[in-house]
Order: C-alpha cells, then structure tokens, then sequence
C-alpha cells in the first residue's frame, strides 16, 4: 500500500451508534471495498477479525481504550497491541500526540515491527509526525489534527491542508489524510499537496451523521 495513492475507509462506530457491532462494520467494509477502497481503518478485535474474514486487503486495526492517569487512548499500550495484531491488522494506528502514556512511543513502535506489522502513527501537529518518523514509523498520518487542546482552536469544518502541506514537505515516510474529509474534492486535493493516502470515515460509513448535514440545509421555519 502507498507505492501509488491510497483511499482508506474508516469502519468505526461509537457505543451510541445504531450500527455498533461486527456484523455491520463487516458488512460496511464490504461495500466500501467493493466501491474501490483499497483499505480498511477499524477499531478493536471483534470488528478487525470480522473484517479480515472478507479481505486479504491492509487492515489499519486500532484499539481505543481509556487508562486511568494517562491521555492517549488510541492503542496505547502493549495489550492493545497485541490484541489489535491477532485479530489480524496489518498496520497498528495508535497516538503519538505529546500527551502522557503509559509506555514510550519508542517501546511500542518496537513492539509492532518485533511482531512484523507496522506503525501507523496518529499525529495532531508537525513535531509530532517529525518525532514519529525519526522514532521508525512507517506511516504519518493528520488524524488527531484538531483534537487535542492544543490543536483544537485551528479546527474548522474541513481537512487541515496547512498541516498536511507541511507535513508533506518536512517528513520523509508515507503521509496520510485524516480528518473531514467530506468531499471528493478534498481527497483530490490532500494528493495535489503530497499525500500517499487519505482516510474517509464518517462521510461514508456515518449514516446518522450524513443524514444530519442534509437535515441542516433545510430552509429554518
């Protein structure tokens, strides 16, 4: 993956979402495949291990999991990992914002490539992708671009092109896209600015929250 570019569907439903579960993630992965995608972003065992069962195609596993005293929750330790790579992910995405963890960043990214998988690091500014690559990661990526308190005052309603340019130019492993991606047009252009992929999430496989954009276009009463 990335030796040309790369469109990235993310299967990921939270607790509230009435298509939480396996059987629909597998199900919504099989259409985004079949509509072209060439991977799949999915969160935790049940659901990797689901979709693995329809694809010999990249699988970026991920396992969100909350820890007591510490800020990344994005595959942040050694069980995460191991369990994101049974169930069959290809790469592991996990957070290298600068925030507290519970293990260095170092020992994880050792950990993944010890198992043979690579490193799919989720940044939110410029230094973090820079550390990231030097510490051996295989893949950088936007994903947290926004979401952490000290991203979160540049956030607007679409992809933070500033970053991802940046990132392009300053980092020398594969780049990816994440993070609004709302329109075929800015796929379009994270590839102009230098991306090897980019990942769509919500804008594809978030029914409720399409429907909710289409809702507030309505004209007001």
């Amino acid at each position: 993956m990335f030796s040309q570019p790369s469109l990235i569907v993310s299967c990921q439903a939270r607790d509230d979402n009435p298509l939480t579960g396996s059987i629909y993630m597998k199900a919504m992965a099989l259409a985004a495949l079949q509509g072209g995608a060439d991977a799949i972003r999915a969160n935790g065992a049940s659901d990797i291990a689901a979709i693995r069962e329809i694809t010999n195609k990249p699988i970026i596993g991920l396992l969100k999991k909350d820890l007591a005293d510490f800020e990344v929750y994005i595959t942040p330790d050694f069980a995460s990992i191991e369990e994101v790579i049974t169930a069959g992910a290809d790469y592991v995405a996990l957070d290298v914002t600068h925030r507290s963890r519970p293990v260095p960043l170092e020992d994880l990214f050792a950990a993944i490539h010890a198992k043979g998988k690579k490193v799919f690091a989720d940044c939110a500014t410029l230094q973090d992708a820079t550390r990231a690559a030097a510490l051996g990661a295989d893949v950088v990526s936007t994903t947290m671009a926004g979401y952490t308190p000290d991203t979160e005052a540049l956030k607007t309603s679409e992809p933070d092109f500033v970053l991802l340019e940046q990132i392009c130019q300053q980092v020398q492993v594969p780049v990816v896209a994440e993070g609004r991606f709302w329109t075929p047009e800015h796929v379009s252009q994270a590839f102009l600015l230098g991306a090897t992929g980019v990942v769509v999430g919500t804008a594809i496989t978030n029914p409720r929250e399409i429907t909710k954009r289409f809702v507030s276009a309505l004209p007001k009463p």
